[in-house]
């Protein structure tokens, strides 16, 4: 991984962290929705802070191929170097 795409893994780690009602080990092979609970409204919640945060736009066909942090990190990374 780059250092950019440690950066971006690191900030949604820092994001979720706040958000999860247990403590649970994150790295980018986890899946969002599997391994951390989330249901739809909640990835869509968490998905409207990280656009704030990375001030990118992350378009719904883009977040249907998201499945983890990895995944999440690498459309982040994407989308602002479209920027």
């Amino acid at each position: 991984m780059t250092a950019d795409l440690n950066e971006i893994v690191e900030e949604i780690i820092t994001a979720l962290g706040s958000t999860l009602p247990t403590p649970v080990t994150i790295t980018t092979d986890t899946n969002i929705t599997r391994d951390l609970g989330l249901d739809s409204l909640a990835v869509m919640d968490f998905v409207m802070v990280l656009e704030d945060k990375f001030d990118v736009s992350i378009p719904l066909e883009r977040i249907a191929e998201v499945e983890t942090i990895g995944d999440l990190a690498r459309t982040i990374q994407d989308l602002r170097g479209r920027a």
